[in-house]
């Protein structure tokens, strides 16, 4: 097995750093490189034919796909995977769109929850079929069945191996009284 330096001299410095073999290399960019182009290129064809981005259709999947149609603006962030201040301006755009309603948590002043609106529902209906469409053409006609199998468990290691940082409740608790 070959091997090619990640960093270190291969990039110019003055010293190296870990290596990794020529096809640890390979596995690791072909999956920056297709995720990359793949995001793009959906979050292009959304934004042409929606208005919407890769980022707001994903806000508004996770809110639909949960009970009450709203969910903790932090929990919603995890599963965007934005930061608390990203998700903010995310749902800022949202709902300036009419598409989701930002509402205190009445049980703790410092948190909030982002619900689905029926605008929201509409946009979501009218992106679903541009962006299932994307990812058949994109990913899933590129794959096998066998390869997506394989993609999606070895995945799923790597995020289980992460860890999840999302708080254990999905909505603010209802006001007692």
């Amino acid at each position: 097995m070959t091997s090619v330096r990640e960093s270190g001299q291969h990039a110019g410095l003055a010293s190296p750093v870990a290596e990794l073999a020529a096809e640890e290399m390979a596995a690791w960019r072909a999956f920056l490189h297709a995720h990359a182009r793949l995001t793009r290129r959906l979050d292009d064809e959304l934004q042409a034919t929606t208005s919407l981005s890769l980022a707001e259709y994903d806000a508004l999947v996770q809110l639909a796909n949960t009970p009450g149609r709203r969910l903790r603006m932090s929990v919603l962030a995890e599963r965007v995977v934005l930061s608390r201040s990203g998700i903010t301006r995310l749902v800022d755009r949202l709902v300036a769109g009419g598409m989701v309603e930002r509402t205190a948590c009445p049980t703790d002043a410092r948190g909030a929850e982002a619900a689905l609106t029926p605008v929201g529902v509409d946009a979501l209906r009218a992106a679903t079929g541009t962006h299932i469409s994307g990812v058949r053409r994109y990913f899933l006609d590129a794959t096998t069945a066998d390869e997506q199998a394989v993609i999606a468990g070895a995945l799923d290691r790597v995020s289980e191996g992460l860890g999840r940082t999302q708080p254990t409740s999905e909505l603010c608790a209802p006001q007692k009284g």
